[in-house]
Parts: structure tokens; sequence; C-alpha cells
């Protein structure tokens, strides 16, 4: 049963919609790209799916049943910005065992070097960081990962890398992907299909 959300709409405050009326769905075991312009809608979009927001309108559904309220959500979020996701004050070692991640192979995979687990996050390039962020989104409740333009801040060979491991983690544990993403090459590259946000996402 797939991941999906139902004439969604959303807005900050009392502004003009950020989009109305959106709905996609994604299946496990399927990768979709999710494609436009800064600013139109994407990431609102992404954090709904992951249960980060509630929309203003619609709704979203796992199995069709809300997405649960406790405990690990099966739909994991990797943000941009990995600074910005993870505690400053904890040491690595800290922000994986939070998350139950305890696969060395993963995170041998992912090029994370085990000295870095007694660093905080403020003690790593974004690069290594963010491996710390995509390692906790793949936790073993995880049915569904949705990258939000995630190695978009990381140099070529380290977005290499991890996109070559999680597309690999992915197609063994059968997991569904949301690619978010303005970059219409890379989606094409990896996903079975990509969804364009409608006109409305762009303040109409």
């Amino acid at each position: 049963m797939p991941l999906e959300v139902r004439n969604a709409g959303y807005r900050y405050g009392k502004g003009a919609w950020v989009f109305q009326n959106i709905s996609m769905e994604v299946q496990q075991g399927e990768v979709v790209g999710l494609w436009g312009p800064s600013g139109c809608g994407k990431t609102s979009l992404g954090r709904i799916l992951a249960g980060y927001v509630e929309p203003l309108a619609g709704q979203v559904l796992l199995d069709e049943k809300p997405l649960p309220k406790t405990g690990a959500c099966p739909a994991q979020l990797v943000f941009q910005h990995p600074e910005k996701a993870v505690n400053p004050r904890w040491r690595m070692r800290r922000v994986l065992k939070e998350a139950m991640i305890e696969d060395q192979e993963l995170l041998d995979d992912l090029g994370i070097q085990m000295n870095w687990l007694d660093r905080r996050p403020g003690e790593l390039s974004g690069g290594e960081l963010q491996r710390f962020c995509v390692a906790r989104a793949l936790g073993t409740a995880t049915r569904y990962v949705i990258a939000d333009e995630m190695t978009t801040m990381l140099d070529a060979i380290t977005q290499a890398q991890i996109w070559h491991t999680v597309m690999n983690i992915a197609r063994q544990r059968n997991l569904g992907m949301l690619i978010i993403s303005h970059d219409r090459q890379l989606l094409d590259r990896l996903c079975d299909r990509i969804v364009q946000m409608p006109t409305i996402a762009y303040g109409v």
C-alpha cells in the first residue's frame, strides 16, 4: 500500500496558499521525483508527507491510515541542510543511538568513520554530517525515504557515493523513495517517474 497525500493544501499563517488540491502517491519499491523551481512548495509537501507538519487541507495516508503519532515514523525525511536536523550538543554516537541505528555495514557503505562518532555536529563537515542524517533515516522501521535536495550542498564525489548507497539500500529493502529536487537531470537519472508541482504552487 502506498504513502499518499490527498487533496493537500498548505500556507503559512494567513498568507497566500503555497499549494492546493495536490494528490500524489509513492509505492514501496518505487522511486518518484518531485520537480519544480525553488519556492514552489516542494519542501513543504515533503515535510507534510513525513509527518513534520499537518496539511491545512487534505490528508496523508500510509496503508489507508494516518501516519503514526508515536514511535519511529515509517516515512523519513532527509533535509538539504543537515546542521539544522541534529541536536548541536549531542555527539554523533547519540544521534545514531536515538534512531536505533546499529548497522555497521550501513555506516561503512556511507563512508562514516568510527572516529566521527565521538564528535559533535559542529566538528564535522557538511558532507560528513549529511552521511549521518542519511544513516539515521534508514532505520529498520523506515519504509519510505523523502530526500529533499539532500546532496545539493555536497561535492560531486560525495553526492555520487551517497546516492549509490541509498539507491542500493532502497532496492534491497523495497523502500519507496521521493526525491525532491530542482535538478531535472538528477531526477531523470534516478527516478521511475517524475511529478511536477502544479502551477498554483508558484504563487498563483
